[in-house]
This record gives C-alpha cells, sequence and structure tokens, in this order.
C-alpha cells in the first residue's frame, strides 16, 4: 500500500471517526475509502467494522462526562448488544452482504426521521426512563439495531441513536454517549469473529483505526459544545441522503 493510500485511510478514518461519534455514519466515509484503495466489497466491509472499534474506544473516552449515570442502562443494553453484533456478524458471514439491499435504505430513513422528531412511544410519560415493560421492548429493538451493526452496519448509529432517544429521556448529547458505547461493543464482538475467520486486511486497518481513535475522541466535544437542534437536524439530514443514495443503487 502506498504512502498517498495510508494518507488517504487516515483522513478517511478521522472524517469517519467525527461523522460516527456524532452522527453515526463513520461508514459513509470510511467504507468507500477502503474501496478506493482497492480492496474488494465483502474484505473493505470486514476491514471496516474491525477498524471501527478504534473509533468505539475513542468515542468512549471522549463521552466519560454524559456517561456518568447511566451505568446500569447501559450494562444492561450492553449485555444485549454482544448478543446483536454476535448474531450479526455470524450471518455477515454465512450470507451475502447484499441480502438487506432492498430494506436498508427504508430503516434508515425511518430511522433519520425518529432523529428529528424524537418520538416517546418506549417511554412512559413523565417516567425518566423506560419503565419496565418498555425495558424489554428496549431491550429487544436494540439487538436487532446490534445486530445490524454487526452485519451491515450503514447508519446503524443514526438507528441506535434514534432508538435511544425514543425509549429514554435522556438528551441528545448523553443518548449519542450511550449509543457510542452500545454500538462499539456489538462492532468489536463482530469484529473478533472477522479476525478469526474473515478477510481482514490489516494494513488497512491501522492507519483507519488511528484516524477512527481521533475523530471518535474528537466527535463527543462537538456534541457537547453544538445545540441539539441543528444537530438532531444535521444527523437527519446525513441519515436521509444515505438512505436515498442506497436506495437509488438497490432499486436503479
Amino acid at each position: 500500500m502506498s504512502i498517498l493510500h495510508l494518507g488517504l485511510l487516515v483522513l478517511a478514518g478521522v472524517g469517519g471517526g467525527l461523522s460516527g461519534s456524532v452522527a453515526g455514519l463513520a461508514s459513509l466515509v470510511t467504507y468507500p475509502a477502503l474501496l478506493g484503495v482497492g480492496l474488494a466489497p465483502v474484505a473493505a466491509n470486514v476491514t471496516n467494522t474491525v477498524a471501527l472499534v478504534a473509533q468505539g474506544s475513542g468515542a468512549l473516552l471522549g463521552s466519560r462526562p454524559e456517561l456518568v449515570g447511566q451505568r446500569a442502562r447501559i450494562r444492561r443494553l450492553a449485555a444485549v448488544s454482544v448478543g446483536g453484533g454476535a448474531a450479526g456478524g455470524l450471518l455477515l458471514l454465512l450470507t451475502p452482504a447484499g441480502s438487506f439491499a432492498l430494506v436498508v435504505p427504508w430503516l434508515i430513513a425511518v430511522a433519520s426521521f425518529g432523529v428529528l422528531i424524537r418520538p416517546r412511544a418506549l417511554t412512559s410519560a413523565g417516567s425518566p426512563g423506560p419503565a419496565p415493560a418498555d425495558s424489554r421492548l428496549l431491550e429487544a429493538a436494540t439487538f436487532v439495531v446490534a445486530a445490524y451493526g454487526g452485519y451491515f452496519g450503514a447508519a446503524a448509529g443514526v438507528m441506535m441513536l434514534a432508538l435511544l432517544m425514543a425509549g429514554t429521556d435522556e438528551p441528545l448529547a448523553r443518548s449519542n454517549a450511550a449509543k457510542n458505547v452500545l454500538l462499539g461493543t456489538a462492532n468489536a464482538v463482530a469484529a473478533v469473529a472477522f479476525i478469526v475467520f474473515g478477510p481482514v486486511h490489516w494494513e488497512a486497518v491501522v492507519p483507519l483505526g488511528v484516524g477512527l481513535f481521533a475523530g471518535g475522541w474528537l466527535g463527543p466535544r462537538v456534541v457537547r459544545r453544538v445545540p441539539a437542534g441543528p444537530l438532531r437536524l444535521l444527523i437527519a439530514l446525513g441519515g436521509i441522503g444515505l438512505a436515498v443514495h442506497l436506495g437509488v443503487d438497490a432499486y436503479g
């Protein structure tokens, strides 16, 4: 791999880490970069998943203030995310990556609008968090999103953020911090499976991971300082744009 390719992957990693920890759209930047340096689609998907572990680590370090007081909920949902990530990673190794091509754009679009309007369907009126029955629904939905993240990953962060904002009373910054932990957990589990069984290109993982760690660490600082309303709009527009792009590819 040339010096130019290495530099491109570092820059793509920084951009992907920022967009991933802020808006859940890391793969929108990093996956095309891996294709651009010559990796085949499946190898790029697997390599991208492994490199994204670095973004999750950086985001976790950068999100510590927003994670205070969320330990019990995140611990419970992280255990669910482990199962979802493992299921999604296994599914990717056993089935074609294009199996969900026709459904994914719609899922991303719905999640993007969910971030924008912040529904409260899963939350009891006036409660500080999910009610016991709602908690089970939140856990089930978290498993599904984590499985999707381990399988395909495009805009999984938007989906998880929309879910957490619907299922809790936490503000955007704290929901975003929880999203980073949960998706990072699911992604790490899928990455372990890919390291053992998948075609990981380590010469691409290292530079991409360096950039992803830096971008992931900076992202929570952006969320902390930008007003929630405009940021939610930006996240939603990014997700809708990705949904349109994937929809054109799938249905074109």
